[in-house]
């Protein structure tokens, strides 16, 4: 499956863009971030182009090997961006690292199996404080470390500003000149949900190659150069690829946002929506779910989000209906017609948008249509069609490891993504396609029946709306199913009409919220058609799943296996008898 349209020429590498938009817009605003203190820090194209020449410069004197990329330790910030942008700039790969395996981590041992496979000859690490015991515990003596602030003294840390000291613009221009298509461009690991993090190699032609593709399918973003507010870490391809590079690509600007999505932790996102009014907007259910409560609540808020936005994308499988409806309601109560709201379907492999719908998909969440340039296979695999690709933005394999390359490729050149997707009319591939679950999250009971999870889910999500945002249904070899839910606690509070500083628990088992939910449970086990999509018993768990404990996954779906692994706890409570506190079971 391809599409007529072709793909369009592209930039060697993606700081071509910066170069452009230096020359053509220099004054225009790129980065910017909301500092703690409350200060706004702004760089225009021209400043971020003369500290990216400076850092490449840096880089360039240290002659570093090829082939052990620099490992970047750090949050999304300012400093980060431009080192990578210098790093890019200069042809030195780079590998960004999640900073649980540093800040959480007790044992290092995911960021030690990283050091071993890099042997990185550089470590940037944005604060020294926070990320100096992880550096101390994995790295080789004598490595050089570049610190922003806190700068460390075992082992002695270079200071980031001594990177823009000087800049050689012949030696930048040569280094740049000499960057190929396939040259490495960084190396970004697999969450590791199912064992070692996985480095995926990206060339400059996939990163450069994956933004024609997306400035093609969504072509208002050359129109209208993106403004986007963004806080999806870049250590993760929706973030660090996706919408990092299509800031840069359009020639938009791209404020920086130190929030995350959940109610502690909201704020800095809503302070910089009320200050950014992006034209498209990308974010998780999770992230959705937590805006709306202040959406609601705040109608200048809310008028700035949607005065001039074009988009608004979710990433992973599916956004619940229920706020799917919101965002269209509020839509057209605040400026008189709905939003696109769509989404695709990549993975980290494939940098990370091969396909997406770019038309309105009336509420129902489609994998779409190849962009421009990819060619998509669905070939049979266990009863369902695999989603397999080939094109420029599909990755060459892993970093030092020939042999989970040769088994990520089909015969024919394919990568096999492990998604299963179905056709939306079945003879009509023109009509695309959507999303039908991850083949290895599929299981049998104990009676030796196939339960098929996607769809499972997809039912107990809408049956259980609007208490719940996601679910995970449970478990392999067992005699009947359960699901572990992820409630909205926002629509929790609503209908548990509590006091405003009721603790999650006490909502969670406010009699109205406990009614719905058995109502929801004895709905999903009444209208099942055999014991593999039957229901039977229910618990809810008030911590999310995150990307940081490996439950959400790199594409910010909701990780099967690593929420079964995990919460062993919650397992045996659903399955003891008697069931255990706060299980509810369906009754007949």
């Amino acid at each position: 499956m391809t599409l007529d349209e072709p793909l369009n020429s592209y930039p060697a590498t993606l700081t071509d863009r910066l170069v452009k938009w230096a020359i053509e817009k220099p004054n225009q605003v790129f980065l910017s971030m909301r500092q703690d203190d409350g200060s706004l820090t702004e760089l225009t194209y021209a400043d971020t182009l003369k500290r990216v020449e400076a850092i490449a410069t840096a880089l360039i004197s240290r002659d570093l090997p090829a082939d052990r990329p620099i490992v970047m330790l750090s949050e999304n910030d300012i400093e980060t961006a431009l080192f990578v942008l210098g790093a890019l700039h200069a042809g030195v790969p780079y590998a960004p690292v999640s900073p649980a395996y540093s800040l959480l981590s007790t044992d290092y041992l995911k960021l030690k199996g990283v050091f071993d496979l890099l042997d990185p000859p550089l470590i940037f690490a944005a604060d020294g404080a926070r990320y100096g015991r992880a550096i101390r515990a994995v790295a080789r003596p004598g490595v050089e470390v570049v610190t922003v602030f806190n700068h460390l003294s075992d082992p002695a840390s270079t200071p980031f500003e001594t990177l823009l000291n000087s800049t050689d613009k012949q030696a930048v221009e040569r280094a740049h000149a000499a960057i190929r298509p396939e040259t490495v461009a960084k190396i970004l690991f697999t969450s590791g949900t199912t064992g070692s993090p996985k480095g995926v190699i990206y060339p400059h032609l996939m990163m450069s190659s994956q933004r024609e593709q997306v400035a093609q399918t969504f072509a208002f973003t050359i129109d209208e150069p993106a403004v986007m507010v963004d806080w999806l870490p870049w250590h993760h391809t929706f973030g660090g690829t996706q919408n990092f590079g299509t800031a840069l690509y359009s020639g938009g600007s791209l404020r920086i946002d130190t929030g995350r999505p959940t109610q502690e932790l909201v704020g800095p996102t809503v302070q910089n929506l009320r200050e950014v009014a992006p034209t498209l907007y990308l974010n998780t259910p999770q992230g959705f779910a937590t805006l709306l409560p202040y959406f609601r609540r705040e109608p200048e808020l809310r008028r700035n989000f949607f005065s001039r936005l074009k988009l608004i994308y979710y990433g992973g499988a599916s956004l619940p209906y229920h706020l799917w409806d919101e965002l269209d309601r509020m839509a057209i109560e605040t400026i008189g017609a709905r939003i696109m709201i769509t989404s695709g379907l990549g993975c980290t492999e494939a940098g990370p948008v091969p396909a997406s719908a770019n038309w309105d998909p009336e509420r129902v969440p489609l994998v779409g249509l190849p962009v421009p340039g990819v060619e998509i296979k669905v070939a049979p695999v266990q009863g369902k069609f695999e989603f397999r690709l080939k094109g420029p933005c599909v990755t060459p394999g892993y970093w030092k490891n020939p042999e989970l390359t040769k088994a990520a490729f089909d015969e024919d050149g394919f990568y096999r993504t492990g998604d299963s997707v179905r056709f939306i009319e079945p003879g009509r591939p023109e009509k695309g396609l959507r999303f039908d679950g991850r083949l290895a999250e599929n299981f049998k009971i104990a009676s030796g029946t196939w339960v098929h999870v996607a769809e499972l889910r997809e039912r107990a999500i809408a049956a259980l709306a609007p208490l719940v945002l996601d679910a995970v249904i449970t478990a392999p070899d067992r005699d009947f199913l359960g699901v572990i839910v992820f409630p909205n606690m926002d629509a929790c509070r609503n209908l548990a009409g509590l006091h405003e500083e009721a603790s999650d628990d006490e909502v969670l088992t406010a009699p109205a919220v406990v009614e719905q939910l058995q109502n929801g449970l004895d709905l999903l086990a009444r209208s099942a058609t055999g014991a593999a999509s039957r229901i039977l018993r229910l618990s809810v768990t008030s911590e999310p799943a995150t990307l940081d404990t490996g439950e959400l996954t790199d594409k910010r779906t909701i990780s099967q296996k690593a929420v079964l692994q995990r919460r062993l706890g919650v397992l045996q409570s659903l399955y003891s008898e008697p069931a255990g506190r706060g299980v509810f079971i369906a009754r007949a």
